[in-house]
Parts: structure tokens; C-alpha cells; sequence
């Protein structure tokens, strides 16, 4: 099963993402795609590894090339985030690269090992406003990222305002 949680910043995907983990009984692994640059990212990894080390998780810092993060066939799987996962293939030494197809091929090879693959994506298109030409190249690899994981994604759960929103599917709802 695999499931996409998306939405604004703030809006619960997480801990909703969580959820849908914490139900289950086979071995779970987090896979960490912030890269560990500044003292705040330092800050979230400390907390998120804490955090996730309570709740047995294994957790996998992976924050490029996805699609070789060792996760064990019939594991449940929570990937968190695909905006830095993005950001992270695509500004490298002063270069725009694209992301898509390395990002969707790696979800479909860790979907169709895991017996649970859940997704958090930060939706940051919908807000109308016009950015940097390599700001909007990056809203714009997020988007057709997003589009794609869906194509295949059993549900699809928007988050607003800490209220989960089937989309696509019948993903478990608070």
C-alpha cells in the first residue's frame, strides 16, 4: 500500500503520516531526506531521531539518491520530505538538475519493497505568488513530482488544518 500525505506547511501531514505507521506491526523505518546543514537542521534531525528511536523506528538519513536506502522487502515505510528531497537533487554546485524521474523511480523501487510506503510532501504551489526563475523550476519538479507519485499511490490525503482529506483511496481518517 502506498500513500501520499501532502499539504501546506504546519498542517499535520507528519504527525498524520505517523499514524498511519504507528498502526502497524512489522518493522518500520523513517527515511530522513533533510540535509544536515545548520544549526536548526541539526536541531529537527536531533529531535526527529529521538522521537522516532521511542517509537522503534529505524531511521535512514538519505537526503539524495533514495532509491539505494536499504529498506527490507515487507517493511513499512515513512518517507519525510519530498520538497527536500527535491531540493537536495536539484541545486547541486551552482546547478539546477532534474529530479522527477530519479525521485518518482525511487519511491515505486522502495513502494514495491515495503508492504507499507507512506509519503509526506509539502504542497507549496498555491499560493500565487511569482518567485525566482530557479524558485519556480523547483514549484514547478515538485508539482509533476507530486503528480506522478498519485499516478501510482493507492490514497492520496491532503492535510488541512490537522484534518486528513481523502483525495484518492480510503487511507485510515482520524
Amino acid at each position: 500500500m502506498i500513500t501520499l500525505v501532502t499539504g501546506g506547511t504546519k498542517c499535520g501531514k507528519s504527525g498524520y503520516a505517523e499514524k498511519l505507521i504507528d498502526r502497524l506491526s512489522c518493522p518500520k523505518y523513517y527515511i530522513a531526506t533533510i540535509n544536515p546543514v545548520g544549526d536548526d537542521a541539526q536541531e529537527v534531525i536531533a529531535k526527529r531521531m529521538k522521537m522516532h528511536t521511542q517509537k522503534k523506528y529505524v531511521t535512514i538519513e538519505c537526503p539524495r539518491d533514495i532509491a539505494y536506502a536499504d529498506i527490507p522487502i515487507g517493511s513499512a515505510v515513512l518517507v519525510e520530505e519530498i520538497g527536500r528531497l527535491c531540493a537536495n537533487e536539484m541545486f547541486v554546485d551552482g546547478r539546477i538538475l532534474r529530479t522527477v524521474d530519479k525521485i518518482v523511480s525511487g519511491m515505486e523501487l522502495i513502494g514495491a519493497k515495503a508492504s507499507e510506503l507512506v509519503i509526506v510532501a509539502n504542497d507549496i504551489s498555491r499560493d500565487g505568488i511569482s518567485y525566482s526563475p530557479e524558485l519556480m523550476e523547483y514549484i514547478k519538479e515538485m508539482g509533476e513530482i507530486s503528480r506522478r507519485i498519485t499516478a501510482f499511490a493507492d490514497n492520496v490525503i491532503e492535510c488541512v488544518y490537522s484534518v486528513p482529506v481523502a483525495l484518492k483511496g480510503s487511507a485510515l481518517l482520524d
